[in-house]
């Protein structure tokens, strides 16, 4: 399956359960059909890395996943060898050194990575490169090639190219600037929080039964917070999350003493949880 046009794309995300706005659409559809790596900065927890999953499922295909973190090298997100499969290797076969090496250095020994995986595929696929921006300068450079080329080069054998590229999507937090070379290569999408009304659908969508007023109460509580300097904002899934939660308590409206009791759904750090009982819920009114 291949997307017509943005709408298309729109369509296909919605029945997933992904809504999406014209920029996210327009954005993946060109990406997906100039066949280049599409960068999502902005805030943690507003649906960077959702929009990768939903298109694994809306295009049907295998998503292969690098995380991110600081001392991530090649061979884990690339390839790395079997050692002892090699050792016993050697120990089986009675020869010298030039006879067996290249057998040695072969597809049979080498034990892929996601990079990799994404790159021998034999059909589409989503590559996702989680919280790029957590990795080193160092592997951000490694990964140009592939991002140019979708390519790479293993000295003992060569350089492997992609028959079928995979859809390359990049995440990022802001945590770091990243280089204008990785920048040159990807179509590029800024995602911030989603606007009041397209939330509380989202909220409805995933909370079937939940009343719009309350959904809406959820939404601008969260919205309140994120406008204050917090460790960590309240993200699309905490909302989910508290709307969940005040449907299994059976509620029908907030207040301040239901916040006081559940503002763990939405708040993951104790100095923002003692600023927002301190300072937000006594002045917090419906």
């Amino acid at each position: 399956m291949d997307f017509k046009d943005p709408k298309d794309v729109a369509f296909n995300l919605n029945k997933v359960g992904y809504f999406c706005d014209q920029e996210i659409a327009t954005a993946v559809y060109l990406a997906y059909n100039l066949q280049k790596p599409l960068l999502i900065e902005g805030p943690a927890g507003v649906g960077k890395t959702e929009i990768a999953l939903s298109l694994s499922q809306a295009l049907n295909v295998p998503l292969l996943r690098l995380q991110c973190y600081p001392g991530l090298d090649e061979t884990k997100a690339l390839y790395e060898w079997n050692y002892q499969k090699q050792l016993l290797f050697l120990q089986t076969v009675k020869t010298n050194w030039q006879e067996v090496k290249k057998d040695l250095y072969s597809e049979e020994f080498l034990l892929p990575r996601p990079l990799l995986k994404a790159l021998t595929f034999p059909g589409k696929s989503i590559l996702l490169i989680d919280e790029i921006d957590k990795s080193d300068e160092e592997f951000e450079s490694f990964l140009l090639e592939t991002l140019a080329e979708y390519a790479i080069t293993i000295p003992e054998m060569g350089t492997i190219k992609a028959h079928t590229p995979p859809f390359i999507v990049i995440t990022s937090n802001n945590s770091r600037e990243l280089s204008d070379a990785l920048r040159r290569r990807c179509l590029y999408l800024y995602l911030n929080y989603p606007e009041r009304k397209r939330e509380v659908e989202i909220i409805l969508n995933k909370v079937p039964g939940i009343e719009q007023k309350l959904a809406e109460q959820i939404v601008d509580f969260a919205n309140r917070l994120r406008s204050r300097d917090l460790k960590k904002k309240p993200s699309i899934a905490e909302t989910v999350e508290m709307a969940k939660t005040v449907q299994l308590l059976n509620l029908t409206s907030l207040n301040p003493e239901i916040l006081n009791t559940t503002l763990g759904v939405l708040v993951k750090h104790w100095e923002d949880l003692k600023y927002i009982k301190e300072k937000e819920l006594p002045n917090y009114k419906l």
